[in-house]
């Protein structure tokens, strides 16, 4: 698969990351984590995106792949859940970096994010400087922020940060019009979240974020061709949107990776559609502000 240079943060990643939210869940089971994780690896995704609040997963993947650890890019999310640590302050982030650390069998991890930190105390409750120590520490490369909108920007803005990981797809794009220039000419790695968008062009209920994109589907579908696979189209859009390096999907079955690792393999998108994609997401893209 194709790499591309991380920003400025001297790491390389994969077009195509594997999220690892689902495979914490409580009614996944230990043994299908296992054998997922290592298929995933495997079929060459060399980049495991997980966080604190994923349940299991990151005790998963440094139980079950930190044999594996130089095969892969690994990345995950702090700042909060810390037993007698007041959330968003200089030592849950520091001792949430060193859990993670031993949950997931590394002394390093590469890109480690504030998950979701209000732009209010981003800059001045010590968050960001405990991930500067960690980082000179050598416990980690990239000091990072995952989040949307306003709080994106605050972190973008403060210049503290090498990488950021953000929502990008056919119907949330206010992150990529608004933000994603500014990271680029700052040199900062990217990573596309939420780049299936819930599947929203599939009939299902749904609670929120999930059913504003489907809403948002629905009403750029009056302009939009009837495909065999929207799947296809909405990770190309993503993986291969200007300003991002690597576009994350999480999944529990080996069959969907390997579709996904196909849309990949198909390339950027033809301009004729990605002309007819711009035109439905049209004047909407005002309103459309995005999604916490």
């Amino acid at each position: 698969m194709e790499s591309r240079k991380f920003g400025q943060t001297g790491l390389q990643v994969p077009v195509l990351g594997f999220g690892a939210m689902q495979i914490g869940a409580a009614d996944f089971s230990d043994d299908a984590a296992c054998r997922l994780l290592n298929q995933v690896l495997d079929l060459g995704i060399g980049l495991i995106d997980s966080a604190r609040s994923y349940g299991e997963s990151e005790a998963r993947i440094g139980r079950h792949i930190g044999h594996r650890r130089d095969e892969y890019i690994l990345s995950t999310k702090v700042g909060y859940g810390i037993d007698g640590c007041a959330d968003w302050t200089f030592e849950c982030v520091a001792r949430g970096i060193d859990e993670a650390r031993d949950r997931l069998r590394t002394d390093r991890i590469d890109i480690i994010h504030l998950h979701s930190c209000p732009a209010a105390v981003l800059c001045g409750n010590g968050v960001l400087d405990a991930l500067e120590a960690a980082r000179d520490a050598g416990k980690l490369v990239s000091v990072a922020y995952s989040g949307d909108n306003e709080d994106l920007r605050a972190a973008l803005e403060s210049g503290r940060v090498q990488s950021l990981q953000t929502s990008v797809s056919l119907v949330d794009r206010a992150n990529l019009l608004r933000h994603l220039p500014a990271a680029s000419k700052a040199g900062l790695g990217v990573l596309a979240k939420r780049s299936l968008a819930g599947a929203a062009w599939r009939e299902a209920d749904r609670a929120p974020p999930e059913a504003e994109y489907r809403r948002r589907f629905q009403v750029m579908a009056q302009d939009l061709p009837d495909l065999d696979d929207w799947a296809d189209v909405a990770i190309r859009f993503s993986a291969f949107a200007p300003g991002v390096h690597c576009a994350l999907i999480g999944t529990t079955r080996v069959s969907h990776v390997e579709a996904n690792l196909r849309a990949i393999e198909s390339g950027p998108l033809d301009t004729d559609l990605t002309a007819v994609l711009e035109s439905a997401y049209g004047d909407h893209g005002q309103s459309w502000v995005g999604i916490v």
